[in-house]
């Protein structure tokens, strides 16, 4: 297995991480027993950054892989998240809650749910506008003098954000979505993260699955799956933006390999300091996902994939609008 350091962290991971919020319902269905199938694979074929949060389920997210981590914890770097208020009954309060208080709060919550000692890498999962993210960071920081965790992470965070976290305590990674459909990293956040020699960790590379040209039709979407309340998944945008996906199709049907694997591919050609952790819960996926780290893209085929996928082309805004609004812009 690949490796790559995050940044100048020190920290290093398999150079494709797993997402595992879809193990626990959010995008349809779940199935416990190949949920844990597919972490035990995981760690077999050597991917071993698990990203979970509490916030997935709420909960039962961190209790699933916690069956794992149980016989297994040291092939494992796991990271995990907070920011995301929800009550100790698992319902959600509403809103962002980065308050120092809160912030030990949801560490000893998240240690006793993975049954584990300390946490490799912790993520605000969402700034909290209302309060200083040197309050926030500072409160991480203590976590890490306590041993209970190691590395520090933000998700969705602006650049001035992450300039002003990291001038508290030292950033290892930062969390936010990144595929051929969602680009906007490109211009302020990418160049912000390397000058501060932080590692980039890139959630959704798939899209959210259309990237992977197995969705059609929207009917193809159980009537539960949070997708459906997405803009880029109602109708009108859906139908525009398969025109990314045909286009995907076709080179990847040139180049012999699935489209899931040439959007991969794209990602992690364009940085080794940038690790996607795309998200399933079967392990035949998972293999897909893994062999992608095998594909080569020349120069011709990379311009081309920008000429199917340009800045801005994609329909839609990646979130609601409430979630919108909670990303620190």
């Amino acid at each position: 297995m690949q490796t790559r350091e995050l940044g100048r962290s020190g920290l290093k991971v398999s150079a494709i991480g797993l997402g595992c919020m879809g193990m626990t319902g959010i995008y349809g269905p779940s199935d416990d027993h190949e949920a844990l199938a597919t972490l035990n694979h995981a760690l077999d074929r050597g991917v071993n950054f698990f990203d979970t949060s509490d916030a997935y389920g709420p909960f039962t997210n961190e209790r699933l892989i916690a069956q794992v981590l149980k016989a297994r914890r040291n092939e494992v770097v796991i990271a995990t998240k907070f920011g995301h208020e929800i009550r100790s009954d698992g319902s959600r309060a509403g809103g962002v809650n980065g308050r120092p208080e809160y912030v030990r709060q949801c560490c000893e919550g998240s240690l006793q749910r993975l049954g584990v000692d300390h946490i490799d890498l912790y993520y605000q999962h969402r700034v909290d506008k209302t309060v200083p993210i040197e309050d926030t960071v500072g409160a991480m920081a203590e976590l890490v003098k306590q041993g209970k965790v190691r590395y520090l992470g933000l998700s969705e965070a602006s650049a001035a954000t992450i300039r002003r976290a990291h001038a508290v305590h030292p950033i290892a990674a930062l969390q936010t979505e990144y595929s051929l459909w969602c680009r906007e990293v490109e211009e302020h956040i990418l160049p912000t993260v390397r000058a501060l020699g932080i590692g980039f960790v890139a959630y959704s590379p798939l899209g959210r699955g259309f990237l992977t040209g197995q969705l059609n039709r929207l009917e193809d979407l159980g009537p539960n799956d949070r997708r459906r309340a997405h803009p880029r998944f109602f109708a009108d945008n859906f139908r525009r933006n398969l025109a990314i996906v045909a286009g995907l199709k076709e080179m990847a049907a040139a180049k012999a390999v699935a489209p899931a694997q040439l959007a991969l591919a794209w990602v992690l050609a364009q940085g080794n300091d940038i690790v996607p952790i795309p998200g399933t819960k079967r392990r035949a996926h998972l293999d897909q996902n893994i062999a992608a780290m095998d594909i080569h893209l020349s120069s011709d085929e990379r311009a081309r994939l920008e000429t199917i996928a340009p800045v801005g082309v994609t329909a839609g805004e990646r979130y609601p609008d409430d979630a919108m609004r909670a990303i620190d812009r």
